[in-house]
């Protein structure tokens, strides 16, 4: 696996709360299609946003906190059901994923077990999010592309 040190710019965002399984952040991800849809907020620059706020190793799995968002432009006058969300820009590990999202779990676990480990990097207070270059209602399976980034001091 490829990672890379990249610095990030600070990303808007317009998101939905998910508390409980990363597996089931699917379901947020319908209610910010409904939400985006209804209000108009959605362009074809827009990138689909995936954020996770805790370690699945150190919690419960009913407590695990993540956001499905969208960018936005800053100072976007949000609907009800959309939280205004901002990344700060830092320095992050980014991989890139190719292939179904059931293999998502397995890239976090390297990068914040192996790779984190084995690069003199430390893991930093920002969050980590992946950034979605396609989804299933455009491309198969096996020709999803995910970008990954681990927040680093």
């Amino acid at each position: 696996m490829k990672v890379d040190v990249v610095d990030q710019p600070e990303l808007h965002l317009a998101s939905v709360r998910h508390v409980g399984s990363y597996t089931r952040i699917p379901e947020a991800f319908q209610r910010l299609n409904e939400l985006v849809t209804k209000a108009k907020l959605g362009n074809r620059d827009a990138l689909l946003v995936g954020i996770y706020h805790d370690d699945p190793m150190t919690v419960p799995e009913a407590k695990l906190r993540s956001e499905a968002a969208i960018t936005v432009a800053a100072k976007t006058k949000l609907p009800k059901g959309l939280t205004e969300l901002v990344v700060p820009a830092g320095r992050y590990a980014r991989t890139t994923h190719l292939g179904p999202y059931t293999g998502l779990g397995a890239v976090w676990t390297h990068l914040r077990n192996d790779w984190l480990k084995s690069s003199g990097e430390k893991l930093g207070n920002g969050m980590s999010y992946e950034i979605y270059r396609n989804t299933p209602m455009n491309a198969k399976p096996d020709e999803l592309v995910t970008d990954v980034y681990l927040s680093l001091k």
